[in-house]
C-alpha cells in the first residue's frame, strides 16, 4: 500500500468531497445534527468556479461548505441541483460511488445514527481480511454512500490518518469504471501513483444495485496518495454506464473530490476515466 507519503505521488492527502443534493437544508441537517460537522461557509457558485469545473450548467447554485469538529483540514460541500430526471443509485454508474471517514468509535455511531436522516445500509462489521478495522455504510440524503471507519490498532501495510473528533474526515474515495486497467494507468500517469496490487473483493453496494450476489466479487485496488489518503478503484459490471446528466451540469451524488496538489500538478479540474470530477487545489 505505502506509507505515510508513497514515493512520487503528486496529489494528497483529500481536502474535499463535493456532493450534489437536490435539498441544501437536509443534506446541511443531516451532517451537523448526526456527524458532528460544522458549517463553515455559504455562498452561490460562480461563473468563473463554474466554468473552472467545466460545469457551467452550475453557475448560480447554491453551496454549503462543512468541517469536521475538530479541524479545516478537509470539507464537505453540498451544492444544490434540481434532482435528476432518473433517480441516482451510487455503484449504479460509473463515477464517484462512496467516501470513507475515519471514526472513533463505529458502534456508537450506529445507536446514534439509528432512526435518523441516514440510512443505514451496512450495520458495524469487522473487515474480512483483518479485525482490527470496523466499519459501517450509510445512505445520505442526496443518495451518496458513506463509509465510516473505525481503525482499534495501527496497520503497517495500511497506514490511515487518527480520527481527532467522533467524526473525521475523508481519507478513501472510491471510483467506479469499465476499466480498471483504465484507471489505473490514468492515476499513474497522471500523478505518480504507485501501482498498487489487485484483488478480488465483495462491493455490497455494486452488487445491490446489479441485483447480484452479495457474494460476488470484483476486481478492486487501493491506490496510495499523500497523507495517508487512498483511492479505491473497482471495475464495475458490464451493465454500468455513465450517469445521465444534462449538458454542463454538476453529476448526481460525488460530483467532485478535491485533493491537495505537489510538484508539478497545476491546480484545475480534470475529468479521469471513469468520467470523475478530480479537482486539484493549492
Amino acid at each position: 500500500m505505502g506509507g505515510d507519503a508513497p514515493p512520487g505521488a503528486l496529489i494528497g492527502p483529500i481536502s474535499g468531497v463535493s456532493i450534489s443534493t437536490p435539498d441544501l437544508a437536509a443534506s446541511e441537517a443531516a451532517y451537523v445534527r448526526h456527524l458532528g460537522y460544522r458549517v463553515t461557509g455559504r455562498g452561490t457558485v460562480s461563473e468563473v468556479q463554474a466554468r473552472g469545473w467545466q460545469r457551467p450548467a452550475a453557475t448560480g447554485a447554491r453551496y454549503v461548505t462543512l468541517c469536521p469538529a475538530a479541524a479545516d483540514d478537509f470539507e464537505f460541500r453540498f451544492i444544490e441541483i434540481p434532482p435528476p430526471a432518473r433517480s441516482y443509485r451510487a455503484f449504479s454508474c460509473f463515477g464517484w460511488n462512496a467516501a470513507e471517514l475515519i471514526v472513533e468509535d463505529v458502534d456508537a455511531l450506529a445507536g446514534e445514527l439509528a432512526g435518523g436522516s441516514f440510512e443505514i445500509i451496512g450495520p458495524p462489521q469487522d473487515l474480512s481480511f483483518t479485525d482490527a478495522i470496523r466499519a459501517m455504510q450509510l445512505r445520505g440524503p442526496a443518495g451518496e454512500i458513506l463509509y465510516l471507519t473505525q481503525f482499534k490498532r495501527d496497520l503497517p501495510a495500511l497506514p490511515a490518518p487518527p480520527a481527532r473528533c467522533r467524526v473525521d474526515r475523508v481519507f478513501i474515495v472510491i471510483v467506479g469504471g469499465p476499466s480498471l486497467d483504465d484507471l489505473l494507468a490514468f492515476h499513474a500517469g497522471r500523478f505518480g501513483v504507485q501501482a498498487p496490487q489487485r484483488m478480488q473483493s465483495r462491493v455490497k453496494g455494486m452488487s445491490e444495485a446489479f441485483g447480484l450476489s452479495p457474494e460476488e466479487r470484483y476486481q478492486i485496488a487501493a491506490l496510495p496518495l499523500q497523507g495517508r489518503c487512498y483511492i479505491e478503484a473497482d471495475q464495475m459490471p458490464a451493465a454500468a454506464a455513465a450517469p445521465e446528466v444534462a449538458p454542463g451540469a454538476l453529476p448526481p451524488g460525488i460530483a467532485i473530490v478535491s485533493f491537495r496538489r505537489h510538484a508539478s500538478t497545476r491546480p484545475g479540474t480534470l475529468a479521469g476515466p471513469a468520467g470523475e470530477l478530480i479537482e486539484l487545489v493549492d
